[in-house]
């Protein structure tokens, strides 16, 4: 990757969005997320809406599971007492694992097919799966994408536990019983995924100013 980014020139980048770009600020460093609308847009408008009501500053990474996912969550979110609430954005969205394929959005074929896609490649900078023949598309799990956390149902989540993916996987369907791992609303991407992914293995990692995330728009 390093090899990749430094032989990249100036035409192989593009701006961000503000309005779709988030921070999440670490000991080490700032992590840039950019949400993907165009995928998930119910869960995309429900992580701003959390974030520009400062929900998300000072949650801690409570998960961190080698080559799998580093996520981040309210620690105190199963008690009812201790739990963060929430002022105007939605606990619980309807999922967003897929949408109907739009041969009018850009799409650039990697040249080997994947075994659990017909076709997978990139749509402005995503990685993305298709099936022309059951008409669908969706973001699909790589290193550095950032997806909404949930249990077995699929509307039990809307963006108040995120992850980040920290291995490199396929384009795969959904793993309906493991909370559907593959097609999980993803919505976004982050660069210096590398800060998230070099955290310590184990379970919730909570101390204060080392590994509570604090979101901000720019």
């Amino acid at each position: 990757m390093a090899d990749v980014l430094a032989a990249s020139k100036p035409g192989d980048w593009r701006a961000l969005d503000p309005e779709n770009t988030l921070y999440m600020d670490l000991a080490v460093g700032r992590v840039v997320i950019e949400l993907a609308p165009t995928f998930a847009p119910l869960h995309v408008a429900n992580v701003k809406a959390l974030a520009r009501e400062k929900y998300y500053d000072g949650l801690a990474i409570v998960r961190v599971q080698d080559n799998y996912v580093v996520q981040w969550a309210d620690p105190g979110a199963e008690n009812p007492e201790r739990a963060r609430k929430i002022q105007h954005a939605q606990r619980n969205l309807p999922a967003e694992f897929e949408r109907s394929l739009d041969p009018k959005l850009p799409f650039t074929p990697l040249p080997d097919r994947d075994v659990y896609a017909d076709e997978a490649g990139f749509s402005d900078g995503f990685p993305v799966a298709r099936d022309p023949r059951g008409g669908k598309m969706w973001l699909v799990h790589r290193y550095g994408m950032v997806g909404a956390g949930r249990d077995n149902a699929p509307d039990s989540g809307g963006g108040t536990e995120l992850y980040a993916v920290i291995a490199w996987t396929t384009s795969a369907p959904a793993s309906r019983a493991l909370g559907r791992l593959q097609r999980a609303s993803r919505q976004s991407s982050a660069s210096n995924a590398g800060w998230i992914g070099g955290l310590p293995p184990g379970g919730a990692h909570s101390s204060p100013g080392q590994h509570s995330p604090a979101f901000q728009q720019p």
